[in-house]
């Protein structure tokens, strides 16, 4: 790293949100004005500066410093001092004021602002307000930007500086160093490592209370992440031992302490000590008391005959449906709520019409919902009529910090329908189901659509097969597949594969095949090679960038979907001089890229591009796919186009948010669809390389599936019926409450007093 001392010449661009400078440079030494960039807030023009960086090469700008870290060099000269003092930094102090200060005070002027500000009421013009103006904005750049200089050496974003100046005032650094770890708990971003690597720095013991309950929250977030709503205790306490290094007596008494505190919930369920972060325990408690609430309570009569109704939309839409279809469209008459779950062929979309249609001859507002845009986009279109995402169904908006969801649909403002159907179930998580579930009336009748064999949800939680396994809810199972699905070796081989059968191959004319291949690379060279040639020349009609889709089990290795991503970008969208590009840790984003966002953002803004409804909103989501077609380097962000109609600018700040998508995990690809689905076959982790996640892959594929790879890999998949087990007490909550054979609304009280 390379240092630099001189003066901010001119300053060409300047973001206020997050401090991103564009700017001239003179350099002390060799007296030479560059271009530097980086991130430098509350910067003026005339300011002396030491910067720490590196030279760059722009593509279009040429030879640049990119600033990493940045210091203030107090001016040593009157002239230095004036022209710091007139540039307009210091609130009330302006060309002419500055002059009259440094005539008055010559070199001890910034001394005198740092010190004894009240000697300015000798200079004339300068009465008791404006002094006040100076001292408070004097006062507070100093601190800003001490503050920065200080969190900067941490890799503490600047737009994070200015939340922490807001939280804790002029007291943040002293208020930091006493305790790191606060900073996870009132600063979003900011996790467990970073407060540790401040904590090593500034003396604090490895046994401090502060930092085991810090490190024990973290390990609870980190398990949680991995899809359980909570953390069985011995695992935390030996993890916890493991990973910050203190006795096990030191861990349990601060888990204790921390459930004391209500920063955690301790609950013993079926003869194991639990341990909850309070949002996940709090949506567990909702969805029980909800579910529970509307599958007792007695719904009126529908005074219509519904076999007679069943038999007139078969006239109509040239349909039979078998008996279990009949069951299903029957039950969402008769039940509160009912669960209808099937695999791919077995007709759920043909019974979520008719079900709608139903319901509306007799005058029953009916809504439908979907968990995200693609499949509520699929479900309009199979349907004809209008079906939103979950998000949009509640009328989803932003907290104050920009960081989570809030609800304007909700227990005091319930949505305004007699029937809710929602699709694609299994990717609905324990939050969303729990805020989905405080938006409906008692009343209203739930219809819930989706496949239980698919894998479970990306966000905590294993709601839909925890549901179905409760028993609380009318359950109908599809089996048989519709007339024209059989003709599909897709669907075929997706029931063969969930029964635990090897799939039917390479049959002439069909969609399903596998290409045996044994090396990775080998594997790898064929997979580019359908991609590229194969696959666009056996049917013309299918883009390579858009309607192939490569899916892997795995992110690491050569067949991962990182290295796939790399290998694929070379030959789909090339390097090329016509082509922006922005370097982002280990990835080039490229104009034309496909890309996918890998987090909830509920804060990220779009703006629509085409088509009707609304012309601009917020809320980017895991697992959304785009295309880049912008990149602008002078504000240094990312155009991306989601579904061929919203348009997200991201900053620099969201870049991480992103990555390409032209393979993806298969758990990221749940309810999506594409035209082709290729997938390497290989030998991996054993709990990764199961059925669950085979069947979940090839269900993506509409028209053609292509397996690639080693046949004893495939057969492995398919007998290995084992997983991941995720910890999730919903369906013992349910299922003790049924067992004890309360009444709808005992229950309701119960947790209701409990989130209290």
């Amino acid at each position: 790293m390379q240092e630099l001392q001189g003066n901010i010449d001119s300053i060409l661009f300047q973001s206020n949100k997050d401090g991103y400078v564009v700017a001239k440079f003179k350099e002390k030494v060799k007296c030479r004005c560059i271009t530097i960039v980086g991130y430098i807030p509350y910067i003026t023009e005339g300011e002396s500066l030491k910067l720490n960086g590196e030279w760059i090469t722009h593509p279009h700008f040429g030879r640049q410093f990119k600033v990493e870290t940045c210091e203030q060099i107090v001016p040593d000269s009157k002239l230095g001092i004036e022209r710091y003092l007139s540039s307009g930094v210091i609130s009330g102090i302006g060309p002419v004021t500055a002059r009259k200060i440094v005539e008055k005070f010559g070199e001890n002027t910034l001394e005198v602002l740092d010190s004894d500000i009240g000697k300015l009421r000798e200079i004339e013009g300068i009465g008791e307000k404006k002094i006040q103006l100076i001292c408070n904005s004097y006062s507070k750049q100093n601190e800003i930007r001490n503050l920065i200089i200080f969190f900067q050496n941490y890799g503490i974003k600047v737009n994070q500086c200015v939340k922490i100046h807001k939280q804790f005032g002029n007291d943040s650094i002293r208020i930091v160093k006493g305790n790191p770890y606060i900073l996870t708990e009132k600063i979003p971003g900011i996790g467990f490592k970073t407060a540790d690597k401040i904590a090593r720095s500034t003396g604090i013991q490895l046994n401090s209370p502060f930092r085991i309950q810090s490190g024990v929250n973290y390990i609870i977030n980190n398990f949680c992440g991995l899809g359980n709503t909570y953390m069985p205790f011995d695992q935390l306490v030996n993890k916890s031992i493991e990973f910050l290094g203190v006795s096990r007596k030191e861990i349990e008494e601060n888990i204790y302490e921390n459930s004391a505190n209500g920063k955690i919930k301790l609950e013993d369920a079926n003869g194991r000590i639990c341990a909850f972060t309070l949002p996940y325990y709090y949506c567990e408690m909702n969805v029980t008391r909800k579910i529970l609430s509307l599958v007792l309570t007695k719904y009126e009569d529908i005074k219509i005959d519904v076999n007679v109704e069943i038999e007139k939309f078969e006239r109509d839409h040239g349909v039979e449906f078998a008996s279990s279809q009949k069951e299903a469209i029957n039950g969402a008459f008769k039940n509160g709520v009912e669960i209808i779950t099937g695999g791919p062929g077995t007709g759920k979309t043909t019974i979520i019409n008719a079900i709608a249609q139903i319901f509306e001859e007799i005058n029953y507002k009916v809504f439908m919902a979907a968990p995200t845009g693609r499949a509520a986009k699929r479900m309009s279109e199979a349907t004809g009529r209008e079906a939103k995402t979950i998000h949009r169904l509640l009328e989803m908006g932003i907290n104050e910090n920009q960081d989570d969801a809030l609800y304007s649909r909700g227990e005091g403002t319930p949505l305004e329908c007699d029937v809710l159907i929602i699709d694609e179930a299994s990717m609905i998580d324990i939050i969303l189901m729990s805020n989905l579930l405080k938006a409906i009336s008692i009343g209203t009748r739930l219809i819930i659509v989706g496949d239980a064999d698919q894998l479970p949800s990306v966000g905590p939680g294993n709601v839909l097969r925890d549901l179905i396994e409760s028993k609380c809810v009318k359950i109908v199972r599809l089996k048989e597949i519709f007339r024209q699905s059989r003709e599909s070796l897709i669907v075929v081989n997706a029931h063969k594969i969930n029964n635990g059968e090897m799939p039917l191959l390479n049959k002439k004319d069909k969609d399903f095949y596998f290409i045996r291949c044994s090396e990775p690379e080998n594997i790898l060279n064929t997979l580019i090679q359908l991609v590229d040639k194969r696959l666009p020349n056996f049917n013309k009609t299918w883009d390579k960038m858009k309607h192939i889709q490569v899916l892997s089990p795995m992110r690491k290795g050569i067949l991962g979907v990182n290295n796939l991503n790399l290998k694929l970008q070379e030959i789909l969208n090339a390097k090329s001089k016509m082509k922006k590009e922005k370097e982002f840790r280990d990835i080039t984003f490229r104009v034309g890229d496909k890309v996918m966002q890998i987090k909830n953002n509920y804060s990220l803004k779009w703006t629509r591009v085409s088509g009707n409804g609304e012309h601009e909103g917020v809320g980017v989501f895991n697992g959304d796919v785009g295309y880049i077609d912008d990149i602008d380097d002078d504000k240094n962000t990312i155009s991306v186009i989601f579904d061929n109609e919203k348009r997200v600018i991201y900053d620099n700040l969201c870049f991480d948010e992103l990555e390409l998508a032209y393979a993806m995990t298969i758990h990221k690809s749940q309810g999506s669809e594409f035209p082709v689905g290729i997938m390497p076959v290989f030998m991996g982790p054993p709990l990764l390389m199961n059925r669950n996640l085979l069947y979940t892959a090839i269900t993506r594929a509409k028209q053609m599936v292509v397996l690639v790879g080693n046949l004893r890999a495939l057969k492995f998949m398919i007998s290995n019926d084992k997983s991941f087990e995720r910890y999730s007490l919903l369906k013992y909550r349910i299922m003790d409450i049924m067992e004890s054979g309360l009444d709808a609304n005992v229950p309701e009280t119960e947790f209701e007093q409990t989130e209290k």
